[in-house]
């Protein structure tokens, strides 16, 4: 990955939805060297998709729980098992293995907090290895950005 690599990826982390032409001249490159190192980037895996961002309090109501668990068992197994039981989750938005502390640490999506209930029965209550949930409610999103910097 070179600089001109790295001016593309800002430019789409910042709008994946300008064409190939506007951002060939954001990042001062012709459109075909443009288009075929955004290819490249892409069949690397480096982007791995492009989606929209959607505010979700514009569309209803929407409850965001910060979710620390704990399992009993840590075997590596069990932690590939966890994953992938919250994997299949469409309200579970990120997990991420965590030390010292929790085990993980899950962002949560819902509706609202019967919303949430059901879900921790589900993912939490239900499965055999979960020894501790400990959740926090968003009560104001103050900065939610997804740009990595480079």
């Amino acid at each position: 990955m070179d600089e001109i690599d790295r001016r593309i990826l800002n430019a789409l982390q910042i709008d994946a939805s300008q064409t190939n032409a506007e951002l060939a001249q954001a990042v001062h490159v012709s459109a075909p060297t443009c288009l075929r190192r955004v290819k490249q980037l892409t069949e690397s895996g480096l982007i791995q998709r492009q989606v929209a961002i959607i505010a979700p309090e514009k569309v209803g109501p929407s409850l965001t729980a910060i979710v620390e668990i704990s399992l009993d068992n840590q075997a590596a197994e069990r932690m590939s098992e966890f994953e992938a039981h919250v994997a299949d989750e469409s309200a579970v938005l990120q997990c991420y293995r965590v030390a010292p502390g929790p085990d993980f640490v899950l962002i949560v999506q819902v509706s609202d907090m019967p919303a949430y209930h059901a879900l921790a029965h589900r993912l939490f209550t239900a499965h055999r290895n979960v020894r501790n949930v400990k959740a926090y409610f968003s009560t104001l999103r103050s900065k939610f950005e997804t740009r990595i910097l480079l």
